[in-house]
């Protein structure tokens, strides 16, 4: 009788373990890339708000939207936006126990949206099939040097992705023989609905800027309102691919009318609201965090140098030295 009770308690436990290991969601951040290398200092305070996952930005960068040619992994770069970049920083994280997403990311010079990349002729669409399977793949066997725990192979390439993608089905397969975690791809927030290759994915991933209230400060209630039609759309995906859904990139300003188009990174002076900003991160936490079919998500964005960044004068994304930072601990710590 005690033989068997034990092993009831075994089972149950072994259950138990498995269910809450499985639905432990990705408390992450945007590590933004320095000029320089890192040190611990710099990864306190990460752990300071319980932050469990990192995403590391390596860069390549095109002259324009028309252009083929990605540079990547130059001596003009910075430091974080590198191949050895990126392996000197997650070497850190995880002494600390903190997983690391790589995200190689595309910058069109001038800022333009990687969205609107578009070739001219099929030779150039080659040129640039070319030049970004060597771009990622150079990241792949990075991220599996490196034991990353996820690999985001492309972000926010809507044009780039609707106009080959069979090729980029192809890139999968490639990327899969070298690298052997987990694969998501950051689609806008307009975009995720027509991504053809979620099926040979492991997350569906969204870069969560979705319009939510044009009110010029919009309460909790508010943006939890203007969740509803993005998240049955979001759901409705979900159920079609089975796939859990990650989202890549979130945040929001601290600044007037922050949920009405959160994407904008545009430079104002003024308008500070650091409740705005609190009251976005609590909304998406109270939509998402509690649902089974959520993975979790990264915060955008976070800074190396903790002390010289954010505050409440800053109207910026960062929610550093602000008052959605000890929500962030709170949140995350849960």
């Amino acid at each position: 009788m005690l033989k068997n009770t034990v092993l009831l308690l075994l089972c149950i436990s072994s259950v138990f373990y498995s269910c809450t290991s499985q639905t432990k969601k990705i408390n992450g951040l945007s590590f933004v890339a320095a000029r320089d290398s890192i040190n611990a200092k710099h990864i306190h305070p990460v752990k300071k708000v319980s932050a469990n996952f990192v995403a590391l930005m390596p860069f390549g960068f095109i002259k324009n939207l028309e252009s083929p040619k990605i540079n990547y992994n130059t001596n003009r770069q910075w430091f974080g936006e590198t191949g050895n970049g990126i392996k000197q920083y997650g070497a850190l994280f995880k002494k600390e126990n903190i997983k690391v997403m790589v995200k190689p990311q595309i910058w069109v010079w001038k800022g333009e949206f990687t969205g609107n990349i578009l070739m001219n002729s099929d030779e150039d669409w080659k040129v640039l099939e070319n030049s970004y399977e060597g771009f990622i793949l150079s990241y792949a066997k990075t991220a599996e040097e490196m034991k990353a725990a996820v690999l985001c192979i492309g972000t926010e390439l809507e044009k780039f992705v609707i106009n080959r993608p069979e090729y980029w089905k192809r890139l999968i397969q490639k990327i899969r023989k070298v690298y052997s975690g987990k694969l998501t791809y950051a689609a806008n927030w307009d975009e995720f609905k027509r991504v053809p290759f979620w099926n040979d994915l492991d997350f569906i991933g969204v870069d969560a800027y979705f319009p939510l209230s044009d009110k010029e400060k919009p309460t909790i209630a508010d943006l939890e309102a203007g969740w509803k039609p993005h998240k049955a759309q979001i759901k409705q995906v979900q159920a079609e691919y089975q796939k859990k859904v990650l989202f890549t990139e979130f945040g929001y300003r601290s600044i007037d009318f922050t949920g009405k188009q959160p994407w904008d990174s545009n430079r104002v002076e003024g308008k500070i609201n650091l409740e705005a900003q609190k009251n976005g991160m609590q909304a998406i936490y109270n939509q998402f965090w509690k649902e089974d079919w959520f993975a979790g998500g990264f915060i955008w964005k976070w800074f190396h140098d903790h002390s010289k960044v954010g505050g409440v004068n800053n109207n910026r994304f960062t929610p550093q030295n602000k008052p959605t930072e000890a929500l962030i601990q709170q949140l995350y710590g849960n």
